[in-house]
Protein backbone atom coordinates (compact mmCIF):
# COMPACT_ATOMS: atom_id res chain seq x y z
CA UNK A 1 0.00 0.00 0.00
CA UNK A 2 1.34 3.20 -1.09
CA UNK A 3 1.77 6.19 1.42
CA UNK A 4 -0.73 8.22 -0.85
CA UNK A 5 -3.55 5.40 0.02
CA UNK A 6 -2.86 5.67 3.82
CA UNK A 7 -3.33 9.07 4.01
CA UNK A 8 -6.32 9.20 2.18
CA UNK A 9 -7.69 6.93 4.19
CA UNK A 10 -6.77 8.95 7.21
CA UNK A 11 -7.94 11.71 6.11
CA UNK A 12 -11.36 9.74 5.29
CA UNK A 13 -10.99 8.80 9.09
CA UNK A 14 -11.27 12.18 10.31
CA UNK A 15 -14.06 13.32 7.99
CA UNK A 16 -16.36 10.59 9.29
CA UNK A 17 -15.24 10.39 13.02
CA UNK A 18 -13.90 6.97 12.61
CA UNK A 19 -12.27 5.81 14.71
CA UNK A 20 -10.30 2.31 13.65
CA UNK A 21 -10.38 1.59 10.01
CA UNK A 22 -8.54 -2.04 8.72
CA UNK A 23 -8.15 -3.15 5.38
CA UNK A 24 -7.14 -6.52 3.49
CA UNK A 25 -5.82 -6.51 0.32
CA UNK A 26 -3.84 -8.79 -1.85
CA UNK A 27 -2.34 -10.65 1.15
CA UNK A 28 -1.33 -6.93 2.80
CA UNK A 29 -3.25 -6.23 5.99
CA UNK A 30 -3.35 -2.71 7.56
CA UNK A 31 -5.28 -1.34 10.77
CA UNK A 32 -5.30 2.33 11.37
CA UNK A 33 -6.44 3.50 14.80
CA UNK A 34 -6.99 6.78 16.75
CA UNK A 35 -5.99 6.47 20.21
CA UNK A 36 -7.48 8.33 22.98
CA UNK A 37 -4.66 11.34 22.31
CA UNK A 38 -6.56 11.74 18.80
CA UNK A 39 -3.28 10.08 17.23
CA UNK A 40 -3.28 8.13 14.72
CA UNK A 41 -1.52 4.51 14.89
CA UNK A 42 -0.88 1.69 12.84
CA UNK A 43 -0.11 -2.15 13.24
CA UNK A 44 -0.88 -5.64 11.20
CA UNK A 45 -3.45 -6.99 13.17
CA UNK A 46 -3.06 -10.62 14.56
CA UNK A 47 -6.02 -11.92 13.45
CA UNK A 48 -9.03 -10.53 11.64
CA UNK A 49 -11.44 -9.36 13.79
CA UNK A 50 -15.39 -8.88 12.87
CA UNK A 51 -16.22 -6.10 10.98
CA UNK A 52 -17.98 -3.47 14.05
CA UNK A 53 -19.35 -0.43 12.27
CA UNK A 54 -19.32 1.89 15.37
CA UNK A 55 -21.37 4.99 15.81
CA UNK A 56 -20.67 8.43 14.65
CA UNK A 57 -19.81 11.39 17.07
CA UNK A 58 -22.36 13.59 18.51
CA UNK A 59 -21.68 17.01 20.09
CA UNK A 60 -21.80 17.19 23.90
CA UNK A 61 -25.46 17.33 25.06
CA UNK A 62 -24.47 18.96 28.40
CA UNK A 63 -25.20 22.53 28.84
CA UNK A 64 -23.08 24.58 31.34
CA UNK A 65 -24.33 23.55 34.40
CA UNK A 66 -25.71 27.13 36.40
CA UNK A 67 -25.44 27.77 39.62
CA UNK A 68 -28.92 26.32 40.95
CA UNK A 69 -27.95 23.14 38.54
CA UNK A 70 -24.73 22.85 40.67
CA UNK A 71 -26.30 23.87 44.37
CA UNK A 72 -28.31 20.57 43.22
CA UNK A 73 -25.84 18.07 42.23
CA UNK A 74 -25.18 16.94 45.61
CA UNK A 75 -28.89 15.25 45.08
CA UNK A 76 -27.80 13.61 42.01
CA UNK A 77 -27.49 9.83 41.55
CA UNK A 78 -24.28 9.07 39.18
CA UNK A 79 -24.73 6.39 36.38
CA UNK A 80 -20.94 5.00 36.40
CA UNK A 81 -19.05 3.23 34.18
CA UNK A 82 -18.81 -0.19 35.07
CA UNK A 83 -15.79 -1.25 32.66
CA UNK A 84 -13.02 -0.02 30.16
CA UNK A 85 -13.66 1.56 27.20
CA UNK A 86 -15.06 3.36 24.57
CA UNK A 87 -18.80 5.30 25.37
CA UNK A 88 -21.32 5.76 22.75
CA UNK A 89 -24.85 7.51 23.40
CA UNK A 90 -26.37 5.88 20.06
CA UNK A 91 -26.59 2.56 18.68
CA UNK A 92 -25.37 3.24 15.40
CA UNK A 93 -23.98 6.08 13.38
CA UNK A 94 -27.87 7.34 11.80
CA UNK A 95 -29.78 6.40 15.25
CA UNK A 96 -30.53 8.97 17.80
CA UNK A 97 -29.20 8.76 21.42
CA UNK A 98 -30.50 6.50 23.97
CA UNK A 99 -31.66 9.03 26.08
CA UNK A 100 -31.75 12.76 26.44
CA UNK A 101 -31.56 15.13 29.21
CA UNK A 102 -34.84 15.49 30.81
CA UNK A 103 -36.12 12.48 30.07
CA UNK A 104 -37.59 10.17 32.75
CA UNK A 105 -35.91 6.60 32.88
CA UNK A 106 -36.16 3.30 34.83
CA UNK A 107 -33.73 0.51 36.58
CA UNK A 108 -34.14 -1.01 32.81
CA UNK A 109 -33.36 1.88 30.36
CA UNK A 110 -30.63 1.25 28.51
CA UNK A 111 -28.78 4.49 28.54
CA UNK A 112 -25.49 3.67 26.52
CA UNK A 113 -22.75 1.64 24.95
CA UNK A 114 -19.65 0.61 26.05
CA UNK A 115 -17.07 -0.78 23.85
CA UNK A 116 -14.72 -3.33 24.89
CA UNK A 117 -12.61 -5.51 23.33
CA UNK A 118 -14.62 -4.84 20.02
CA UNK A 119 -17.99 -6.10 22.07
CA UNK A 120 -21.18 -3.38 22.37
CA UNK A 121 -21.65 -3.78 26.12
CA UNK A 122 -25.63 -1.94 26.25
CA UNK A 123 -25.37 -0.15 30.14
CA UNK A 124 -28.50 0.37 31.73
CA UNK A 125 -29.34 3.45 33.96
CA UNK A 126 -30.42 0.75 36.83
CA UNK A 127 -31.80 4.01 38.84
CA UNK A 128 -34.97 5.60 38.45
CA UNK A 129 -35.44 9.28 38.09
CA UNK A 130 -34.79 12.10 35.47
CA UNK A 131 -31.40 12.38 33.50
CA UNK A 132 -30.19 15.84 34.37
CA UNK A 133 -26.31 15.69 32.56
CA UNK A 134 -24.30 13.53 29.90
CA UNK A 135 -20.82 13.87 31.55
CA UNK A 136 -19.10 12.26 28.81
CA UNK A 137 -18.73 12.91 25.35
CA UNK A 138 -19.89 10.45 22.83
CA UNK A 139 -17.17 7.85 21.26
CA UNK A 140 -14.60 9.16 24.26
CA UNK A 141 -12.59 6.91 26.29
CA UNK A 142 -14.30 6.05 30.17
CA UNK A 143 -12.64 4.28 33.15
CA UNK A 144 -14.31 2.07 35.47
CA UNK A 145 -16.33 4.30 37.61
CA UNK A 146 -16.09 7.16 35.76
CA UNK A 147 -19.69 9.23 35.66
CA UNK A 148 -21.53 8.75 32.27
CA UNK A 149 -24.99 10.31 33.43
CA UNK A 150 -26.37 12.33 36.31
CA UNK A 151 -29.94 11.61 37.29
CA UNK A 152 -32.49 13.17 39.93
CA UNK A 153 -33.48 10.11 41.52
CA UNK A 154 -37.80 9.48 41.26
CA UNK A 155 -38.34 9.71 45.19
CA UNK A 156 -36.46 13.56 44.88
CA UNK A 157 -38.52 14.46 41.87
Amino acid sequence: MELKEIKAIIDLMKRNGLIEFELERDNQKIRIRRGADGAFHSAAPAAAPAATALPAPLPPASPAPSPAASAAASDLKEIKSPMVGTFYRCPSPDAPPYVEIGQTVTEDTVVCLIEAMKVMNEIKAEASGVLMEVCVENAKPVEFGKPLFRLRPSSAA
